[in-house]
């Protein structure tokens, strides 16, 4: 029987989007999958979402380990952004687990960097160690095996569709992202009290 610490009563949350870039569009025509990039939430309204990317909206390099918000940077520049949000389950020792990872990757974020051979080697599936280089789904894979979540295969050969077919992962949204964020931020908003001032 498992135990009150063992029990999945936490979630994180994988969020895989397409945009427009001249950068996604050429990975989607490479990789001929759906999505070209991949995103961590620490919650379901994706408040923050955590991944490797550009610094600066307007240039793909340089990139490295960035906090991403919907409707700013790379995200704010297309009111159409069709994407996939999967759960994934965990206990409250792994989501502490998590949150000190993502502490550790913004504290020490200059000493990251986005690996652009690391496209290549995903592409043709050859096994590389993670260090200080990831592309995007590799640091969502790593990150996840980390705080124990089963793997199919090494974190380094992840792309972002196969992200979407991880085994404890549970599709919650198809759609547009903009969309949902902002149905997300009007039902948080339809919960908060009424405040009323004293006369």
């Amino acid at each position: 029987m498992l135990t009150d610490i063992q029990k999945k009563t936490r979630s994180v949350y994988v969020v895989v989007t397409r945009t427009g870039t001249g950068v996604a569009r050429a990975i989607r025509v490479l990789s001929r999958m759906p999505y070209s990039h991949v995103s961590l939430s620490a919650d379901a309204s994706l408040h923050e979402l955590y991944s490797f990317c550009r610094n600066y909206t307007r240039i793909p390099l340089p990139a490295t380990f960035n906090t991403e918000q919907i409707g700013t940077g790379t995200f704010g520049k297309f009111s159409v952004i069709p994407c996939e949000i999967y759960e994934i389950p965990l206990t409250e020792a792994q989501y502490t687990h998590f949150e000190r990872m993502i502490e550790h990757f913004q504290e020490c974020r200059k000493f990251y960097s986005y690996s652009i051979i690391g496209l290549l080697r995903v592409r043709l599936q050859i096994e590389s160690e993670l260090q200080n280089k990831f592309v995007c789904s590799q640091f969502v894979a790593y990150v996840l095996e980390e705080c124990g979540v089963t793997l199919d295969k090494p974190p380094s050969l992840y792309s972002p569709d196969d992200l979407r077919y991880l085994p404890d992962a549970k599709l919650i949204y198809r759609g547009e992202l903009n969309q949902y964020y902002q149905e997300q931020n009007d039902h948080a908003l339809s919960y908060m009290p009424l405040i009323h001032s004293a006369v």
